[in-house]
């Protein structure tokens, strides 16, 4: 198994995890293109979940495995669901790169349209995006002092901060392969000149979405998942770039850069999901257009170095399609630029 050393790691299981009967079973997890997620089965039908570096390519500062694990121990106690915090490996001996394990949440991530029809009703699916805002309000209201997480990261200039850390890796991907994105550097300097006041600092998880959160048959949140890009910062920048993710049903399919199975009927409209979560937070929505261009331009960043991993062989799983990550990054591009416009 690529990724995977199986003996090594069943070994480091026996000893640091109660009531594991070898042999393991290691399966890749599908979805995700940075970090890989192994789901891990023991004799008796003991599950849980494995996170590591993708393997080779790593850019400065991502993929900090210690980091992610301390996180979603430090939530465990909160009203943010996350999957236990289990175990964290730094020994590079084990598996070549430091891992954690968490326990295995048996749930639904709503990937694509086919899930959603299948596990979810018209009335779940609106619990669902409900849901889905009232724990992203939730998440905001946690007191990073009191659960150890007020030295996460600076908690002022988030934005310039985030432009900065995602420009950066934007150029030193495509150092690499050559690629010139203009789009990203236009949309870069116009909302480095345009940065709204921020508030006081919140956890921001980074990538905040319906498929990166596993839900229960009523459409409740059992868990939220990837926490590899949290930060402290300005909270707006979930919620707009959970407005990049979300499509209505009755967007012109055209014109959607992401495919999104939030149109299915039942969900609720982005301006629901708005409305909601400036009521639930108490917080001024107001310059949100300006956090959803910068969420399509960091989605344009991320993906740029995902494009570079694959071309490289580096990505994990499936390396054939790594082309069409090219083609998304330059429609993010360009539908970071035309939200731009409207500011």
């Amino acid at each position: 198994m690529v990724g995977i050393d199986a003996d090594r790691v069943t070994a480091w299981f026996g000893q640091h995890l109660d009531g594991v009967e070898g042999p393991l079973e290691f399966d890749l997890i599908a979805g995700g293109r940075s970090n890989l997620t192994f789901k891990v089965t023991d004799k008796a039908g003991g599950s849980w979940v494995l996170r590591r570096p993708p393997i080779g390519h790593v850019l400065p500062t991502a993929h900090d495995m210690g980091r992610e694990h301390r996180l979603i121990a430090a939530l465990g106690p909160t009203s943010v669901p996350v999957a236990p915090a289990l175990a964290l490996c730094t020994d590079l001996e084990v598996n070549g790169a430091p891992f954690y394990v968490m326990g295995y949440v048996d749930g639904h991530v709503l990937r694509d349209v086919p899930t959603v029809e299948r596990t979810l009703g018209v009335d779940q699916r609106r619990r669902a995006g409900e849901a889905l805002v009232d724990v992203l309000a939730d998440l905001h209201a946690v007191d990073i002092d009191s659960i150890g997480l007020g030295d996460l990261a600076k908690r002022e200039a988030y934005i310039e901060r985030q432009l900065k850390r995602w420009y950066g890796q934007f150029k030193a991907s495509t150092a690499e392969t050559g690629r010139v994105v203009p789009e990203v550097d236009e949309v870069h300097d116009f909302l480095a000149s345009r940065i709204p006041a921020q508030g006081p600092a919140t956890l921001v998880h980074g990538d905040y979405r319906l498929d990166n959160t596993m839900f229960d048959d009523l459409g409740e949140v059992l868990a939220v998942l990837d926490w590899e890009i949290c930060t402290l910062g300005d909270p707006m920048a979930d919620l707009g770039l959970l407005m990049v993710y979300w499509s209505d049903g009755g967007d012109d399919p055209g014109e959607r850069v992401l495919l999104a199975p939030t149109a299915c009927p039942g969900f609720p409209t982005k301006a629901e999901l708005r409305a909601r979560y400036a009521q639930r937070s108490g917080r001024d929505v107001g310059d949100l257009d300006f956090f959803i261009s910068f969420g399509y331009w960091k989605l344009a960043c991320i993906l740029e170095g995902v494009y570079t991993r694959y071309a490289g062989g580096s990505g994990g799983g499936d390396n054939s399609s790594h082309e069409g990550f090219a083609a998304q990054v330059g429609m993010l591009a360009g539908a970071a630029k035309a939200a731009a416009a409207n500011l």
